[in-house]
């Protein structure tokens, strides 16, 4: 028989789990800080729901409906055997996509894990040992990004509900408490509201750039892993009765909320780390340091703290790991839930075989770092993940048909029937969402 969700609760804080990751702590604070602050912010926040939330509630039905891994899920969408061959590899590709992304994750959570530990070895006053794990070294990469795979290994062994579930529904809670501690901090700080301002603010005349716009398209769409079959997996084990509309909807919003959040937390510590003699931004306006941002200019404010600072660097570091964490037992998940369909193997035995494979693929990126870091990145986020998001929009959209997608729909929301936005959602899905994804495909590559 196959495992649900125990509580819708469950379900939206696992989902959101998978939502919520790097991108939402590290990459939206950044995106914001380049592209006018509240500007994107409003762009950000119309884009999430034009195009994000209706996508979601896609792909979440068709992994309802198709009760299997994101292959089988797509496959019974199909009415022949061409089309069925066709959502295959749609759905072969998809599960490629958290596959690879973890690959890179794992490393960079990696680094999260040994600034976390750099921040209790400093607090005790281990000098060499905090210099090691501060350093970019090939053995600390490897080492850390080992640790991070036995942790999201030993989640996703223990099953949906006593793994998943169960640890989605402490650690996201726990996101958001040390996040609003984080913020409050933060606002005590000299700049801290200068950073606020920028951020809340919004220059209206930058709001219809199209390099804005485009951006903030990109980072919606991201933002969700629409495309990552992360969604897909985690709605195969959502029950009949509960209402998908309304549980994309909340996952939306948590999902939006932590990005919001990280904004709150971030852009005001960039300004106190500005007040304080850090250099953040060029002469031209430009954002220094972006893709380090977290572990550069955050330390270096942390470090014009005193003692005060070593607790908010601990504080800090736990809350990514703790995002890192829920995004990577969702990715792990997607293979290794085919796996033990198709091959009728135990959940235990295969996800510690699957999660060896791509640890020693992480391995091998470390060790040709220069070569496949940046390589892995670009075909997975920018190249792979929006044509299968583009393919989910296809298949459920065109191939599905309207009336399957409507009743899987109302399954659990009956309301829906007698509703004229719900009936007019299906079109909104199979002709504006490919548009917009394309402009997401045309900007990335």
């Amino acid at each position: 028989m196959r495992e649900h969700f125990g509580s819708r609760f469950g379900f939206i804080m696992a989902a959101a789990g998978a939502a919520v990751g790097l991108g939402n702590i590290w990459g939206f604070p950044t995106q914001a800080a380049s592209n006018g602050g509240g500007a994107f912010l409003i762009a950000y926040l119309v884009l999430v729901l034009a195009l994000a939330f209706p996508m979601l509630v896609m792909e979440v039905a068709i992994g309802r409906f198709g009760q299997a891994n994101p292959v089988d899920s797509v496959r019974k969408l199909g009415r022949g055997r061409g089309q069925q061959t066709m959502a295959s590899l749609v759905g072969y590709a998809g599960m490629l996509v958290p596959s690879l992304v973890l690959s890179f994750y794992a490393i960079v959570a990696g680094w999260l894990l040994a600034f976390l530990a750099a921040s209790l070895t400093r607090m005790l006053g281990w000098d060499a040992a905090t210099a090691w794990l501060q350093a970019f070294g090939l053995g600390r990469n490897i080492v850390w990004t080992l640790v991070f795979y036995l942790l999201t290994i030993l989640v996703v062994q223990a099953g949906v509900r006593k793994g998943i579930e169960r640890w989605s529904a402490r650690l996201m809670p726990a996101l958001f408490v040390l996040f609003l501690l984080l913020f409050f901090y933060i606002l005590t700080q000299d700049g801290a509201m200068a950073g606020l301002r920028h951020y809340l603010v919004p220059d209206f005349g930058k709001v219809m750039d199209p390099d804005l716009l485009i951006s903030a398209m990109g980072q919606a769409f991201f933002s969700l892993t629409i495309g990552g079959c992360s969604m897909l997996m985690y709605g195969s084990y959502l029950s009949k009765q509960e209402s998908i509309p309304n549980t994309a909807f909340q996952v939306t919003l948590i999902d939006t909320g932590v990005a919001f959040l990280a904004g709150l937390v971030i852009l005001p510590a960039m300004f106190v780390a500005m007040n304080n003699g850090v250099t953040i931004y060029a002469e031209d306006g430009s954002l220094l340091s972006a893709d380090t941002l977290v572990f550069v200019v955050l330390p270096a404010l942390f470090d014009t703290m005193g003692p005060v600072g070593l607790v908010m660097a601990l504080v800090f570091f736990v809350l990514m790991g703790i995002a890192a964490l829920t995004s990577s037992i969702s990715m792990l998940e997607v293979p290794v839930s085919y796996a033990t369909e198709r091959f009728q193997a135990s959940r235990p035995r295969m996800t510690w075989l699957l999660g060896s494979v791509l640890a020693l693929f992480s391995v091998v990126i470390c060790l040709n770092f220069g070569t496949l870091f940046g390589f892995v990145i670009r075909l997975s986020t920018q190249n792979i993940q929006p044509l299968v998001g583009l393919g989910f929009c296809l298949l459920g959209g065109w191939m599905w048909g309207r009336a399957k997608l409507f009743e899987e729909l109302v399954q659990g929301s009956p309301a829906l029937a007698s509703s004229l936005f719900w009936r007019i959602w299906p079109w909104y899905v199979r002709l504006v969402c490919p548009l917009l994804v394309l402009l997401v495909i045309g900007a990335s590559w």
